[in-house]
C-alpha cells in the first residue's frame, strides 16, 4: 500500500509556522547572551540553570544514538512518551472527524491523549489468554479516517510479545501511522523493531528511560521514525520541552550501559523466581507470560487481596476490571528481599 505522508498532515500543522527560540536562531555556546531575557546572575543553585536548554538536545541525542544505533535525525525526545503520543494525535488526527485504532488491554494513555484531542478511538480487543493482535478485526476496522494504529509491545498490563508477523501485516495494509510502543523493550527476550524503519515509512517506534533505565523521574520518552515524521515533532512540540537537568543526568546514565544492563538482567531473573513462587499459592490461579518487567496475574479474590497488600503496605496494580483482564493484578519486579515479603504475605493470605 502507497504510504505518503503529506496526505495524513492536518491542514493546519502542514502550514504552521513553528516558535522560533533565542536557542534556535543562534547555536553558539560562547559570547555575552542578550537575547533570552535571562537572569545575568545564574541561579541561586550553583548551576547555570539561568540558560535555557539546547531546544533540540543535540548532545543526548547523539548519545542516544550510540546506545541505540539509530541516526540522530531519527530521534524526536519528550517529556515522557506521552508527549510524543499527544503530538501524533494533534498532527495527523482532525478533531471530531478522525480516528485511531487501539487493541485492549493496553496503555491507558492512547485513549486519554485521543480524548483530550477530541479523537475517536476504534476498539479491537486483543485475542483471549493469549493477547495477540485480531488482525482480520483491525484490518476490517479501519476506514478513511482511520490516521493512528497504537500497539504496545512488550504489552502494558498484560506483559506478552505482540507477534511480528501480525505487525508486519498492519504496517503494508494501513495507509495510517503505525505505532509501537516499546516502553519495555530492555526485558524482553526478542530485539526492538527499530531496525525496521528502514523498511516502513508509515513506522513509528516509542522507547522511553523510565523503566529499564530507572530515570522515571527525569521524564525522558523517545520516538523513532522517518526524517520526515521527525521534523513535524519538531515543529509542534515546545520550545524547550527537555529541560536542562534531565539532558544532563540522561547523558550521564546512557555512559553506564554495562550497569544498566546488569540491572535488566537481575529483574528478569528476578521475574522468573517470582513467577515460579506465586505458582505454588493457593490464590493465583494463572501467572501470564511476560516480556517485562512485570507479571499478570489471575487471582481468586483480586480486590480482598489488593486490599490486603494495601494494608501491609505492599502495593501492586488491581487490572481486574480491565476489558480480559478479569481477576488480575498486575505486580512489578522488586528486589529480591521486596519479592521475598510479597510471596510471605501472600502465603499467609
Amino acid at each position: 500500500m502507497q504510504f505518503e505522508l503529506d496526505t495524513l498532515l492536518r491542514k493546519n500543522i502542514k502550514e504552521l509556522k513553528p516558535y522560533s527560540s533565542a536557542r534556535d536562531e543562534y547555536k553558539g555556546k560562547e559570547g555575552v547572551f542578550f537575547d533570552a531575557n535571562e537572569n545575568p546572575f545564574g541561579s541561586t543553585l550553583g548551576v547555570n540553570y539561568n540558560r535555557y536548554p539546547d531546544p533540540l538536545q543535540l548532545d543526548l541525542k547523539e548519545k542516544i544514538s550510540k546506545v541505540k544505533g539509530i541516526p540522530v535525525k531519527n530521534i524526536f525526545i519528550g517529556n515522557g512518551s506521552d508527549e510524543a503520543i499527544d503530538i501524533l494525535f494533534r498532527a495527523f488526527c482532525n478533531p471530531g472527524v478522525d480516528n485511531a485504532i487501539i487493541c485492549p488491554p493496553t496503555y491507558g494513555m492512547y485513549e486519554v491523549s485521543a480524548n483530550i484531542n477530541d479523537v475517536q478511538i476504534v476498539k479491537v480487543p486483543l485475542t483471549a489468554e493469549e493477547f495477540q493482535l485480531d488482525t482480520k478485526q483491525i484490518l476490517k476496522s479501519i476506514n478513511k479516517n482511520s490516521k493512528l494504529f497504537f500497539v504496545c509491545c512488550p504489552n502494558n498490563p498484560t506483559g506478552n510479545g505482540v507477534k511480528w508477523a501480525s505487525i508486519k501485516t498492519i504496517l503494508e495494509n494501513f495507509n495510517g501511522i503505525v505505532v509501537i510502543d516499546e516502553a519495555y523493550i530492555n526485558f524482553a527476550s526478542y530485539n526492538s523493531l527499530v531496525p525496521e524503519l528502514l523498511n516502513y515509512p508509515n513506522l513509528v517506534i516509542l522507547q522511553t528511560l523510565s523503566k529499564a533505565w530507572g530515570l522515571a523521574g527525569l521524564r525522558i520518552g523517545m520516538a523513532f521514525a522517518s526524517k520526515d515524521i521527525i521534523d513535524i515533532f519538531n515543529k509542534i512540540k515546545p520550545p524547550y520541552n527537555i529541560n536542562s537537568a534531565s539532558q544532563t543526568e540522561a547523558m550521564n546514565a546512557l555512559d553506564k550501559v554495562e550497569e544498566i544492563n546488569t540491572m535488566i538482567k537481575t529483574i528478569v531473573a528476578e521475574r522468573k523466581k517470582i513467577a515460579d513462587a506465586l505458582s505454588t499459592i493457593s490464590c493465583i490461579i494463572k501467572i501470564y507470560p511476560s516480556e517485562a518487567n512485570f507479571l499478570l496475574v489471575k487471582t481468586t479474590e483480586p480486590d480482598k487481596i489488593y486490599n490486603y497488600l494495601i494494608a501491609n503496605n505492599m502495593v501492586v496494580r488491581n487490572r481486574s476490571k480491565v476489558q480480559l483482564c478479569d481477576g488480575c493484578l498486575r505486580i512489578t519486579i522488586g528486589t529480591s528481599e521486596q519479592n521475598q515479603q510479597l510471596i510471605s504475605l501472600l502465603k499467609k493470605y
